[in-house]
């Protein structure tokens, strides 16, 4: 009887609650439908206003003048480039230059000292980590005209859209910048592009610092151990080798150079 009744009473029960249920629900949702419905009226009636219209217009164009800035004029990517894209080959291009300009104390400019070709086989040379930092910093350097501009009513352009002149001149102010962040910015740059200038044969060579051709004799590390990076089968020398005699004379400093650093080479 108990198992039987039970259902009975509990429609009874919802029978007589559910006008109240609902009554209540109805009661306090009514107003915030309205309150919803009148909401979405004002939003449209004040996304169709003339001030929005003019401010979506004024975002778009910025939106696309910044893709333009950031994106075109850059010209195609060289496929010898192993990491550089158009973008970094034309930053790094532009401040190789600058900061190694034609006619300075060393007659090599930075771009024929090949540093934009240094930098490149670097990057692929480090971490993924520390290759993105560098990549930031060329996207700093090219942008920051936008706050730091150049010389000239056209210095907002981006860096490597400038002149010569220009480049040399954004250079200096980040070198001399009284803001301590812009003076790092600027030694990191200038690391990358030193390295890249100082590993040019003909810039040894112009300041007298290329490796001179020594023969020296051979010891037993040299029956053992392969040059650096190379493997075993790269040992050229036997016992034989040991016995040889290399004459001990003074260096001479315009002697002849080790290959790869002497006559035109780059």
């Amino acid at each position: 009887m108990r198992h039987a009744a039970q259902p009975l009473a509990l429609r009874i029960i919802k029978f007589a609650a559910q006008p109240l249920a609902l009554r209540i629900i109805e009661f306090a949702a009514q107003p915030l439908a309205l309150f919803i419905i009148e909401l979405r009226i004002a939003d449209r009636e004040a996304l169709c206003s003339p001030t929005v219209t003019l401010l979506g217009l004024f975002a778009l164009a910025l939106l696309g003048w910044a893709l333009l800035r950031a994106m075109a004029g850059y010209g195609r990517r060289d496929p010898a480039l192993r990491q550089l894209s158009a973008r970094e080959y034309a930053l790094v291009r532009c401040a190789a230059e600058a900061a190694f300009p034609p006619g300075g104390p060393i007659p090599l400019s930075g771009i024929e000292a090949r540093i934009p070709e240094h930098v490149d086989r670097y990057l692929a040379a480090l971490p993924s980590r520390n290759r993105v930092l560098i990549r930031l910093l060329f996207v700093l350097i090219e942008h920051a005209t936008l706050l730091f501009k150049a010389p000239g009513w056209d210095g907002f352009r981006r860096f490597s859209a400038l002149s010569l002149e220009q480049r040399m001149a954004v250079l200096e102010g980040w070198a001399r910048s009284t803001i301590q962040l812009r003076r790092l910015v600027f030694q990191g740059l200038r690391a990358v592009l030193t390295m890249g200038y100082f590993a040019c044969p003909a810039v040894l060579r112009a300041i007298g610092l290329a490796p001179l051709a020594i023969e020296t004799p051979v010891v037993d590390a040299d029956l053992l151990y392969p040059p650096i990076g190379q493997p075993r089968s790269a040992i050229r020398f036997g016992v034989p080798d040991r016995a040889r005699t290399v004459a001990r004379l003074p260096l001479d400093p315009h002697g002849p150079l080790q290959p790869g650093f002497g006559g035109t080479s780059l």
